[in-house]
């Protein structure tokens, strides 16, 4: 059976954001079809810093934060989603999934080579695949699916999966889609200087590793329309405040910065692009069966969070305005998403104090919280929102590298995330008891078999029915405490735009194109 019905349900965007007011970058397009993305190939030179250096462009060890900016253009990826969230050719020119929604068939295209001349075939396919599924690292996760991959011919891959995984196709326009090269993948170099199948190649002799990273378009690649610029330079300035002066004295073309500074930018020349809902910030109830926790396990306790927020004066103070404030964790532009729940959960400090003495904490609980980077912002505000009705929170610094390593270690029944909002059949993966996102692996039976259901469906409507209601037990199950969606500001300047404001999953150059 054809993906159309498949594609018809991916409407979803934004996969990797970052915070404007914590040190993380903005969350951009993966692609953009002909109608909607880059004009054409350029001479023009796209200069944009990110916050945070990529840690490998192994393609089994890539991280899709702001680090994708450089190893989406060095590696193609199989398919992409669009400006609407909707599945696209690439890599593959088609793909078919069977009427019992476990084999995935993949058509690739004829005449791609990796910047070494050699052939991308099925076989690199396969063998990127092989070792990203054995490799343990965050893309490991999103693969957990496919069970067995073949390749009848040169041109053909066949996934034969354990179970229907509605999140598979748009996770291949994303890291897990990447394709690398067979000859290189396993050696040293392939983390500092790949051979890529991608429309640029890493300047070696430019590029500082850490500091700045230097990218050449390769004019023989199959999709260089779609890449306007010859040039890309991306610079790591972790400070907010050097980024805007770097937009300021010319060094840069294009970048995010705070709500308070676009008067400002605006006054200096700089088009201003504001982009919705770009990641989510919210509180995770890891410990949903109260193993370090107890309380955590009483469905009251974790309604009595969630009403402890008052959102929209966080959105106010820590981000100027820039933020939607939510109660619901799917992206609002998909087909999860549902107006009607927007009130589940109002700030009301006496209501939630009512709960907790129901749940038998009428004089509240201590908890332990993960003090990462990306909490950092948020801690003071999420530890007096708490003990407000009786929860004391104690913050452990935890260093960026350690994160998720602490995160998964079970220490910590409460973590606060920055999230990019993602495509909706791939964000069910992190409800999987097995996925690093679920580190006390808590199952339902309710959502697991809603969950189940959705991933077999391949009639669009009903899968958007399942969907809303996969959304509506998350919510009022209290699954997790979100906050707000965080508004990205961008602004570009010297003939650069923002081509991409729609729904999207990876930062890639993509979202850029040559104003005229």
């Amino acid at each position: 059976m054809l993906s159309k019905s498949l594609r018809s349900r991916v409407r979803t965007g934004l996969f990797t954001a970052l915070v404007t007011v914590v040190t993380l970058s903005t969350a951009t397009a993966c692609g953009t079809d002909q109608s909607s993305g880059p004009s054409g190939s350029s001479d023009g030179t796209l200069s944009v810093a990110i916050q945070g250096t990529p840690n490998s462009f192994d393609p089994a060890q890539l991280l899709e934060g702001q680090q994708a900016y450089v190893w989406a253009g060095i590696f193609d990826t199989l398919l992409y989603l669009d400006n609407d969230g909707k599945l696209q050719p690439n890599a593959a020119e088609s793909w078919q999934i069977s009427d019992d929604a476990k084999t995935v068939t993949l058509r690739l295209r004829s005449g791609m080579t990796f910047s070494s001349g050699a052939p991308v075939n099925a076989a690199a396919v396969k063998a990127t695949m092989d070792r990203t599924k054995s490799t343990a690292g965050t893309m490991q996760n999103w693969l957990r699916s496919v069970n067995a991959i073949r390749t009848p011919d040169d041109h053909t891959v066949v996934l034969e999966l354990a179970r229907p995984d509605a999140g598979l196709l748009p996770s291949l326009a994303m890291g897990p889609g990447v394709i690398g090269d067979p000859a290189t993948m396993s050696e040293a170099r392939t983390a500092l200087n790949p051979v890529g199948s991608g429309p640029y190649t890493l300047n070696t002799a430019e590029t500082v590793n850490g500091t700045s990273y230097v990218l050449n378009r390769r004019d023989d690649h199959w999709n260089v329309e779609a890449y306007p610029f010859r040039t890309v330079k991306i610079r790591v300035i972790p400070d907010r405040t050097a980024t805007l002066n770097a937009l300021q004295a010319g060094e840069l073309n294009a970048g995010s910065v705070e709500a308070t500074h676009l008067d400002r930018m605006k006054a200096s020349g700089f088009e201003i692009t504001p982009v919705e809902g770009g990641s989510l910030v919210s509180l995770v109830i890891a410990d949903r069966k109260g193993e370090r926790t107890p309380a955590l396990a009483d469905p009251r306790v974790r309604k009595a969070i969630n009403m402890a927020f008052d959102r929209t004066k966080i959105v106010e103070q820590i981000t100027h305005g820039a933020g939607t404030p939510t109660v619901q964790t799917f992206n609002p532009m998909g087909p999860a998403y549902d107006p009607a729940l927007a009130n589940e959960y109002r700030f009301d400090v006496e209501g939630a104090k009512r709960l907790l003495a129901e749940a038998g904490y009428p004089d509240g609980f201590a908890v332990n919280l993960p003090e990462t980077v990306y909490a950092k912002t948020f801690a003071p505000t999420v530890t007096q929102s708490l003990a407000a009705i009786g929860i004391a929170a104690t913050w452990e610094p935890v260093p960026m590298q350690q994160a998720n390593a602490a995160i998964a270690s079970q220490r910590f029944p409460m973590t606060l995330a920055v999230d990019g909002t993602g495509p909706f059949p791939r964000e069910l993966q992190g409800f999987a008891p097995d996925h690093a996102r679920n580190p006390f692996h808590t199952a339902e039976p309710e959502l697991t078999a809603l969950i189940d259901q959705y991933n077999r469906e391949l009639d669009p409507e009903r899968a958007d029915e399942l969907a809303e209601k996969i959304n509506a037990f998350t919510v009022r199950y209290a699954w997790d405490a979100p906050m707000f969606f965080v508004t990205t500001n961008w602004v570009t300047k010297d003939g650069v735009k923002i081509v991409s404001t729609g729904p999207r999953v990876l930062n890639s150059v993509r979202q850029f194109d040559i104003a005229k």
